[in-house]
């Protein structure tokens, strides 16, 4: 509704995970310099942890967007509410590969013999699971079973989980010592601070082909800073309905009083 009005090529505060939206503030740099590490130098186990919303799929879609594409391979697992037969089935498919075998061990062998032909062939394979807090103590126990999968030189299977805050509570547990060990890279993404969010707000516009319009002020942005507490999908929502609340007065500023009608329709939609 809004979009032509100010002259935006695209919608600017979308809340789904758009790499080429992807503001990369300090902690977001930090979290992916740690994914390249942890990917370039073969680590096995990267868990990367932070509150909803936060932009760890939107992080992962663009690392997976940068890697080289002739060197590696990816398989993503968005739900991770399944079996263990499920998520070996969920490998293979993502590898391009049917599961053929009925049993779990049969599928392993599979997985093992897909990885090796993989690996001889050049490529490295990276296994990345979203909401990883959602994983049952038998999934994280197959996955730690196939980190074991190795050849005499290099692991055949390098695995990214990404979870929210109480994920690393869960990896606290003594059972899950053994996977606990493997893990040796480990990054948290935080919130925004006050002049992030400025920012982010300012880089989201200019992807969508803005230039200086629509424009938040520094009241507005110290709302929207407070309210979201600097979550990314939370500042987009406020966004969207501020900008929403702007055009309806034929304003090209964002103003206080925008945002708080649009703190006022969040509101109604959650309580209402």
């Amino acid at each position: 509704m809004y979009q032509s009005f100010y002259g935006l090529k695209e919608m600017p505060f979308n809340i789904t995970p758009d790499p080429n939206f992807l503001y990369l503030s300090p902690t977001h740099q930090e979290a992916l310099q740690h994914l390249k590490y942890g990917i370039a130098e073969k680590k096995g186990f990267i868990v990367l942890t932070g509150e909803v919303g936060c932009g760890k799929t939107t992080l992962c879609r663009h690392f997976i967007n940068e890697i080289d594409e002739e060197k590696y391979e990816s398989a993503l697992i968005l739900n991770p509410r399944i079996t263990e037969t499920q998520l070996l089935k969920t490998i293979l498919s993502e590898l391009g590969e049917e599961g053929s075998s009925r049993s779990r061990s049969g599928l392993v062998k599979q997985v093992n013999d897909v990885l090796l032909d993989r690996i001889q062939r050049g490529k490295d394979i990276l296994l990345i699971i979203d909401e990883a807090q959602n994983l049952t103590f038998d999934l994280l126990e197959q996955l730690r079973l196939l980190s074991n999968l190795e050849t005499d030189k290099q692991k055949l299977l390098q695995i990214i989980l990404m979870g929210q805050p109480e994920f690393k509570r869960i990896l606290g547990e003594k059972r899950l010592r053994q996977l606990r060990q493997r893990i040796l890279v480990h990054t948290e993404l935080v919130p925004l601070n006050r002049y992030q969010v400025e920012q982010y707000i300012h880089h989201r516009i200019a992807m969508a082909g803005g230039q200086g319009i629509p424009f938040f002020t520094s009241w507005a942005v110290r709302w929207i800073h407070w309210k979201s507490r600097g979550v990314p999908r939370i500042i987009n929502n406020i966004c969207d309905k501020s900008l929403l609340s702007a055009y309806i007065r034929s304003s090209e500023v964002v103003k206080v009083k925008d945002v708080r009608t649009a703190l006022k329709e969040i509101s109604s939609l959650e309580f209402g």
